[in-house]
């Protein structure tokens, strides 16, 4: 099948609109995209033309959107697009609506904490085999990364700067939480 698939990146415009419909969940939003561009007369960035796009979701995808997005969050979509064109009350109408495969926070612009949904009661995990061991190796550990001559890891950021070492996330299975600085 010949799809056009495009990814945009851009910020959601309107609060997700989540349906359970009969065939299945489904919700949707509205995306803008703003197109910057370098202004030499100014010198300086300048916002161009704003386009919009009705994003639709359904499955999972739906449910997740629902509940991580809100308005003005910057977003990346990945989906199919679809163009219509209709008359309405005497005026020809062109909208752009994206069926997403996939939408994800935009982490140039700021960062995010994924969470696994929890599973129904009753489902089997799926058959691909455990999953991988993520944690962070503690200090001592022969998988530990280099440290510098102040005993922090190499490229860290220390809590003098007000910001909390890279390091110092606690491995717990699937999530990564934090860990307590004291």
């Amino acid at each position: 099948m010949n799809d056009t698939m495009i990814c945009a990146v851009g910020n959601v415009a309107t609060q997700p609109v989540f349906r359970e419909l009969p065939s299945g969940p489904s919700a949707r939003f509205r995306l803008a995209v703003t197109a910057r561009y370098w202004d030499r007369e100014r010198n300086q960035w300048a916002d161009g033309h704003t386009n919009f796009f009705t994003v639709w979701a359904r499955g999972r995808l739906a449910a997740n959107a629902a509940t991580s997005l809100t308005v003005g969050e910057p977003v990346i979509v990945r989906g199919r697009l679809k163009v219509r064109s209709e008359a309405r009350e005497g005026q020809n109408r062109t909208s752009a609506d994206i069926d997403a495969v996939a939408i994800g926070h935009d982490l140039a612009r700021g960062t995010s904490a994924f969470r696994r949904p929890s599973r129904p009661e009753g489902a089997v995990p799926s058959p691909s085999g455990p999953e991988p061991r993520w944690e962070t190796p503690g200090p001592g550990s022969p998988d530990a990364a280099p440290t510098t001559a102040a005993g922090a890891p190499d490229g860290a950021v220390g809590e003098a700067d007000g910001v909390v070492e890279a390091a110092a996330w606690e491995g717990t299975g699937r999530s990564r939480e934090p860990a307590a600085v004291g």
